[in-house]
């Protein structure tokens, strides 16, 4: 019976949480190992899925760099990286598009239908979701990498409640041309148009880390911003803290930045008053 008990406190525990996120609206990127880890897939579609029947309006948008490289390994392309990007040409393009919408996507869709949930694949070309233009550089050529100029969130509005929208940060331009865009900063500009409650960064971090290499538990947007210029801050999670930035700055009351390999990070972080990650606040 004792064993009862604790799990109905536990219940009872999240009920404030519960009650103030009712009806609101969660943007989750899923990144790293959750990406292409199955166990830890099904673990987080458990979890958004849960979030989805206690009233909680979930929208998903997902990377998948690590499979991305996978096959580009594969087939003997080459991979470059400029500060945090990755260099996009024709023949990546089109291995990042197959991967991102053609495989990763329709994965999420059905297991998050397999576990009892209602998906619906996207990418940002879908109902011009998202339009991109051309990330331009000083001192080198990045090819086809995007940078969101506008969201149309029509698409988002239009879809019946009831579905969790998952979306690739594939896009285009007002010419046509196909965009790789960063998968944070896509949901950063998602969570912004849509008018996102809180933006949920799931990554192989556990947070961002301060100068002494400790994990930081709440910060303003300006204390990023120093660790930016610092260059603490650095290579792959530059855009990840600047997507962050961009949405507090821009409405998007907290970011959180958390460690998807903890099974039920989502959970942890939202339910519980210490949290397991790092948070942003205006």
């Amino acid at each position: 019976m004792e064993e009862y008990i604790k799990k109905a406190k536990t219940l009872l525990e999240a009920l404030p949480y519960i009650q103030q996120f009712y009806s609101k609206i969660f943007v989750i990127k899923l990144g790293g190992s959750v990406a292409s880890d199955i166990s830890l897939k099904e673990s987080f579609v458990r979890d958004i899925i849960l979030l989805k029947l206690i009233g909680i309006n979930i929208i998903v948008v997902h990377g998948g760099g690590k499979e991305i490289d996978a096959l580009l390994n594969r087939l003997g392309i080459k991979i470059t990286y400029s500060k945090g990007f990755r260099l996009t040409d024709n023949k990546t393009m089109e291995v990042v598009e197959m991967v991102l919408s053609g495989k990763i996507n329709k994965e999420l869709v059905a297991l998050i239908n397999k576990f009892g949930g209602k998906a619906c694949g996207l990418s940002g070309k879908d109902g011009s979701l998202i339009v991109a233009e051309k990330v331009k550089s000083i001192n080198i050529e990045l090819g086809s990498v995007g940078a969101v100029k506008s969201v149309n969130k029509e698409i988002l509005e239009t879809l019946d409640r009831s579905f969790i929208p998952v979306i690739a940060p594939v896009s285009m331009n007002e010419k046509g041309e196909t965009l790789n865009i960063n998968a944070d900063l896509a949901a950063s500009a998602i969570a912004v148009a849509v008018g996102a409650e809180k933006l949920i960064m799931l990554s192989d971090q556990d947070g961002l880390l301060d100068e002494n290499g400790e994990l930081i538990g709440s910060a303003k947007e300006k204390d990023i911003e120093r660790l930016i210029k610092k260059g603490v801050i650095h290579g792959g999670m530059i855009p990840k803290a600047a997507s962050c930035i961009n949405a507090v700055k821009k409405g998007v009351k907290k970011v959180h930045i958390i460690n998807g390999s903890i099974p039920h990070a989502v959970l942890l972080e939202i339910f519980t008053k210490k949290g397991v990650g790092t948070q942003i606040i205006k």
